[in-house]
């Protein structure tokens, strides 16, 4: 009885799965291959069931035409021994580099670029019946992407948009493989190598940029320490005793640093006592530390 209901399904699935426009040979062969797996069974049942894998789609073809229903699976599926044939296409993610491309920049820059793309099957009919090999056709078209992408941009935005780039190329890419039902999911520029002469350019370009900067802040430096001179003279003047006591501050910081050179001011008024304003002299004299 198992034998007799298998046999009865495997005729409704046959009969209700193929296309009305096979012809009058068309029908005549079905029907011809629907007797023959009932006249050989059992055995013609290991010809007759087929099973995909979870991550897999069969498109089954029947007298060369795509079965009514599209795509197969994951799990049991049942095809004629003599007239139908399958082809299994994986729906899991594909990854893959795409080689350095020598680019000329839109400023006369040769760059050598490459990248790596992430794509999968959305739709395991179209892959198979608009085109011959959808993985070889998305990795060519993503070199003539990246080539042309790179082309409309200059070294300072390849260097600096990567992310802009990558954006744009995957649309790109989206957009031309819609129709052979691949999905674009990630494009990544992993490196962008530069001449040598062209890196040593820049280095020297940047060294000299940091030199100038260098030079500028070293100036405003200066100039903002002549403006605290300046303002400390201002200070001192106005208040003798602020130079009594920057003397002693002095001292202080010589004496810590242990240092064998000690300068005493001497007034100049006890040397000539009729010179009415009081100016000092300093005499120099040199103490040596045992």
């Amino acid at each position: 009885m198992k034998v007799y209901a298998y046999a009865h399904l495997l005729c409704l699935t046959a009969l209700e799965n193929t296309d009305s426009d096979i012809g009058l040979c068309g029908w005549i062969l079905v029907i011809f291959s629907i007797l023959l797996t009932l006249l050989t069974l059992p055995l013609s049942i290991w010809m007759c069931i087929k099973i995909v894998k979870e991550y897999e789609r069969a498109i089954i073809f029947r007298l060369g035409r795509i079965l009514r229903g599209g795509a197969k699976g994951p799990g049991l599926f049942f095809i004629l021994p003599c007239t139908d044939s399958f082809i299994n296409v994986d729906m899991r993610t594909i990854t893959f580099d795409i080689p350095p491309q020598e680019v000329l920049t839109k400023d006369s820059v040769t760059v050598s670029v490459d990248g790596v793309v992430y794509y999968r099957v959305q739709n395991a009919t179209l892959a198979v019946a608009n085109i011959t090999n959808a993985d070889a056709a998305t990795r060519l078209l993503a070199q003539t992407t990246l080539r042309n992408v790179l082309g409309t941009k200059n070294l300072a935005e390849i260097l600096s948009d990567r992310e802009e780039i990558a954006h744009s190329m995957q649309s790109t890419l989206d957009d031309a493989t819609d129709d052979w039902g691949i999905k674009v999911e990630r494009v990544e520029i992993k490196d962008v190598k530069l001449p040598q002469q062209l890196q040593r350019a820049m280095a020297a370009e940047a060294e000299a940029t940091r030199e100038a900067r260098a030079k500028v802040i070293a100036a405003e430096g200066e100039m903002n320490a002549s403006r605290a001179l300046k303002e400390a003279s201002l200070v001192i003047a106005e208040s003798p005793s602020a130079l009594q006591l920057r003397y002693l501050q002095t001292l202080n910081t010589i004496a810590a640093e242990k240092n064998s050179t000690i300068i005493f001011p001497l007034p100049i008024d006890m040397i000539h006592v009729k010179q009415p304003t009081h100016t000092h002299t300093y005499i120099h004299t040199d103490a040596s530390m045992q």
